[in-house]
């Protein structure tokens, strides 16, 4: 606060100060269970590509429609954000460990309007072959990816899978 307040006018400082302190939500202490959703102060939904979903996949709901996509490279961030929200049991977001336990490399073709046509595995890990069902099965979860009919064919995109050593997996396009 005092390196603000050298450079600002106190009262500039003060709002800035209580703007930040508003923003911040205080974590529960670790282990605590989190507030009752009707505690819980309602969160304006952020400006995101990532897909909305009602319940988790496995309570049998499906991911909202998949936005349209421009370019291969929005069909590989689309596809990476359906692939964590569709598979929230088994994914992770933070930072990948190091070493990691496995990494498979898939590639995966569509069909024109976003459902998978055929996945090829370009590279199998040497040990946790497992993981590599365990991709494939995440990416027919996700599926469909959109309507693809305007992009060029080949309608295909590769994705790597970092898993760690509790087998949950962070697609790396997301750490791009």
């Amino acid at each position: 606060m005092r390196c603000i307040e050298r450079t600002l006018p106190r009262g500039l400082a003060l709002g800035i100060a209580a703007l930040l302190a508003a923003c911040s939500t205080p974590l529960p202490p670790h282990g605590a269970a989190p507030a009752p959703a009707a505690a819980r102060p309602a969160a304006a939904p952020a400006p995101s590509a990532a897909p909305v979903m009602a319940e988790a996949p496995s309570a049998g709901t499906r991911l909202a429609p998949p936005k349209a996509v421009r370019s291969l490279n929005e069909l590989r961030a689309q596809a990476a954000l359906r692939l964590v929200a569709a598979n929230p049991d088994i994914t992770y977001t933070g930072v990948p460990p190091d070493p990691l336990l496995a990494i498979p490399v898939v590639e995966v073709e569509l069909n024109s309007d976003g459902s998978v046509r055929r996945v090829e595995v370009l590279r199998e890990p040497r040990q946790a072959k497992e993981t590599v069902k365990v991709a494939i099965d995440a990416i027919h979860r996700a599926a469909p990816y959109g309507d693809v009919s305007k992009l060029p064919k080949p309608w295909k995109f590769v994705e790597t899978f970092l898993f760690n050593d509790d087998r949950k997996f962070k697609p790396r396009t997301l750490e791009l």
